[in-house]
């Protein structure tokens, strides 16, 4: 098989991607930057103004679906959107995911399973219906799962987020096995706390700076450097990785 490079601009043109949380956060951060670099983008959000951020994004080449990840109908109906507009589906960025924290000993049914269910289920469910759809293209495909530096190294009162997390590095690994004879290359990106919205309130003030001290390079991320790493993998010059992990932690987890 022959080399054929890749482009070094790292340009997405005519692609189609799917971005699971694609209305806010590290989401919406990758939903700006594939569009900047000509993907058309679908963006799946439970959010009601996810039509509005699709339309801020780009108007002609980006649609926003109010979509429930842990509702097989909901998720069904809204793959066909995509396919009916756009034709094909080429990425799927899985980045719907909750954070129920508390302490091991006292955290509720409801918190543990709800964060299964969205965090890990959903994108499982998201990988099934779009990995069956690249196959049945036959022209291969990119999925990229958000998982996280919890999946790693231990963090007070997340057990049901790491246990989600690092359910996400095993699925990745396995489906990047099993479909690699369709070309399908399946990844996932491990980041330490990013400030969106949501981080900067939750790692505040004392908590934050306790939580910075521990990192080597001595500061949290921004939705854009993970927005980079996407554009990476979504990208041809990764065309020989999968099943790989890339932790963007800032040396978290060297330690």
């Amino acid at each position: 098989m022959a080399f054929h490079g890749y482009d070094k601009n790292f340009n997405i043109n005519d692609k189609v991607a799917i971005v699971t949380g694609g209305a806010s956060g590290i989401g919406r951060a990758i939903s700006e930057l594939y569009s900047e670099k000509g993907a058309k983008v679908a963006i799946f959000d439970l959010k009601d103004n996810v039509i509005d951020a699709a339309k801020e994004i780009h108007a002609e080449n980006t649609m926003g679906i109010q979509c429930d990840v842990t509702n097989n109908e909901n998720m069904d109906k809204a793959i066909q959107e995509v396919r009916n507009r756009f034709g094909q589906i080429d990425i799927l960025i899985n980045c719907a995911g909750i954070a129920l924290l508390d302490d091991a000993e006292n955290i509720s049914d409801n918190y543990w399973q709800k964060t299964i269910d969205l965090n890990l289920t959903g994108s499982f469910k998201m990988c099934q219906k779009v990995g069956k759809i690249m196959i049945e293209q036959g022209t291969g495909g990119k999925i990229i799962n958000m998982a996280s530096q919890a999946a790693i190294i231990a963090l007070d009162n997340h057990v049901a987020y790491a246990a989600s997390k690092a359910g996400i590095l095993g699925m990745t690994k396995a489906l990047a096995y099993e479909w690699a004879q369709f070309d399908i290359k399946v990844n996932a990106i491990s980041p330490t706390v990013i400030l969106t919205e949501l981080g900067q309130k939750a790692w505040s003030g004392k908590k934050g700076e306790k939580a910075k001290q521990e990192i080597p390079l001595g500061r949290f991320g921004y939705p854009e450097e993970v927005a980079a790493v996407a554009l990476f993998l979504a990208s041809d010059a990764t065309n020989l990785m999968t099943g790989e992990n890339i932790v963007l932690d800032g040396g978290n987890t060297i330690k």
